[in-house]
């Protein structure tokens, strides 16, 4: 046993841990800093998607890496410069946002959020929430097509560009003077961002699903792609039966009732509630002196 002992401290006094400066802290720090803003950017983007599709390539390189399937490799090994060309033509539109944000983003609040504001932290107010319910169904009434993509969390800052920019508080006055008949708005759809109208007249990318009704006309299939390409929720009321429709995740869910759009509306909100320690300490601190002045 005493042998043992003595072999296991012989190996353990052979171990050296290597110096740490101040700028090695600094790059760890950093480079923490760059995996975590890469990582939000793919959660945030269609690069999740693209990224998953790269990953299934790779491993079937490794399969036949395994295999020694050597035509194969030859043929990865000779087109390895044009796939990475590829890559980056097909990340381009998220590398450019990303280098247009990079210069927007407060990086000091970002690395120390001493504070992260408001307590209730939601997608939108519930206000938001009973004018959209109020539009739809009042144009729904009177048989008045609509389509209305409400973002998450992936931007959809590429269809917005198709639109005309309104930048306008959401009201259910505003969505309905949209979509009126023979109005220079009424065609393509409106994008909301949180509690606000962002553009109208949007193009949206039409689904080519084979599995689709027939009987589906141009809003719905744009209202059902755009919900395959992003996370977000669309709102369609058709023209010519004056249903209200929901398509989210690349589904269709026909002829939903206010309650229903409301529980689907109050579901994307995500109101959660935040109490910062900083901003509990401040409450603290705050009624201490009340109660001393008291």
């Amino acid at each position: 046993m005493q042998s043992v002992l003595n072999h296991l401290a012989e190996m353990f006094s052979r171990i050296t841990l290597p110096s740490l400066r101040l700028t090695d802290v600094a790059e760890i720090l950093l480079i923490s800093f760059f995996v975590y803003q890469f990582i939000v950017w793919v959660r945030t983007t269609r690069a999740y998607t693209l990224l998953k599709g790269i990953l299934v390539i790779l491993g079937f390189i490794l399969v036949v890496y395994i295999l020694r399937m050597n035509t194969i490799l030859w043929i990865v090994r000779n087109l390895a410069s044009v796939l990475i060309v590829a890559i980056l033509i097909i990340f381009q539109p998220e590398l450019r946002k990303v280098l247009e944000s990079l210069g927007q983003k407060r990086i000091m609040a970002s690395i120390f959020p001493f504070d992260n504001g408001k307590e209730v932290q939601e997608r939108f107010t519930d206000k938001t929430i009973n004018e959209l319910v109020k539009a739809c169904f009042d144009m729904a009434e009177v048989k008045t097509g609509a389509l209305i993509v409400i973002e998450e969390e992936v931007p959809l800052t590429e269809y917005e560009r198709t639109g005309i920019t309104i930048d306008a508080v959401l009201t259910s006055q505003l969505l309905i003077n949209i979509f009126e008949h023979n109005t220079p708005l009424h065609d393509g759809a409106v994008i909301v961002r949180g509690n606000r109208v962002v553009a109208a007249t949007c193009y949206l990318p039409l689904s080519d699903n084979m599995e689709l009704s027939k009987t589906l006309g141009t809003r719905h299939r744009a209202g059902i792609g755009i919900s395959e390409m992003t996370d977000s929720l669309t709102i369609i009321v058709s023209e010519e039966t004056g249903k209200v429709s929901i398509a989210e995740g690349g589904r269709l869910h026909r002829g939903v009732s206010s309650a229903e759009l409301r529980d689907a509306l109050v579901r994307v909100q995500n109101k959660t509630i935040h109490d910062t320690k900083l901003r509990q300490l401040l409450k603290g601190k705050k009624k201490h002196e009340e109660k001393t002045h008291g």
